[in-house]
């Protein structure tokens, strides 16, 4: 806070900081932290970590599956519904090779049964993993990474399997189905497309 003559200048909250769409994983990060997450034997963060970006799921419907949501009796589905909290619609994902096999063995070795969370807390008074506690072991994952904290945050699982499905077919309306959106509008948005083409165009344009 400055003060000049009689008024006071109030510094805004967000000075500094980088507010708006967090940003979404590239390839690259995806597989440096899966391999380091393999190697360290942190079982239950692959399986969500996997499970986070294969889904697109916001981290309220993440944290709240259970293991009847991905499995056909002591079998893991290749794809999964789920009815999104914050619509209530439904949206379909694939559950890829890597991502069943993490959670294959996260499932056993926690001995989870049908009717349990996926990702059970580790407090007494909360019966999954929390959103809170989510955003923190997102947030040791970025600091693995060496990334900057301020860029990302849980919606980055959402949108990297968007962002690069989008990239690679341009498929819009794939896309919005993928993400449950209702409006193509929202999906557009979401991507931020308009500036990644921008982007895209400029760097093909030799000058």
């Amino acid at each position: 806070m400055e003060t000049t003559g009689n008024s006071v200048h109030h510094e805004p909250w967000n000075k500094g900081k980088i507010v708006g769409q967090k940003a979404p994983f590239k390839l690259k990060d995806i597989w440096a932290l899966r391999v380091r997450l393999q190697m360290e034997g942190r079982v239950r963060e692959l399986a969500l970590f996997n499970l986070g970006i294969d889904s697109k799921l916001r981290g309220c419907d993440l944290v709240a599956l259970k293991v009847r949501d991905v499995c056909h009796g002591e079998q893991l589905a290749t794809r999964a519904i789920v009815m999104q909290h914050k619509t209530k619609r439904p949206v379909q994902f694939e559950i890829t090779a890597a991502t069943r096999d993490a959670l294959q063995a996260w499932i056993k070795q926690a001995a989870l049964k049908s009717d349990d969370f996926i990702f059970p807390s580790r407090l007494h008074d909360s019966p999954h993993l929390g959103t809170r506690q989510y955003a923190r072991i997102l947030g040791h994952w970025v600091g693995d990474l060496g990334l900057d904290p301020a860029e990302y945050g849980t919606h980055s699982m959402r949108r990297t399997k968007a962002t690069l499905i989008y990239r690679r077919t341009k498929n819009l309306r794939a896309v919005q189905l993928l993400l449950g959106h209702s409006k193509l509008e929202s999906t557009v948005k979401y991507l931020g497309i308009e500036v990644d083409d921008a982007l895209e165009i400029s760097e093909q344009t030799e000058i």
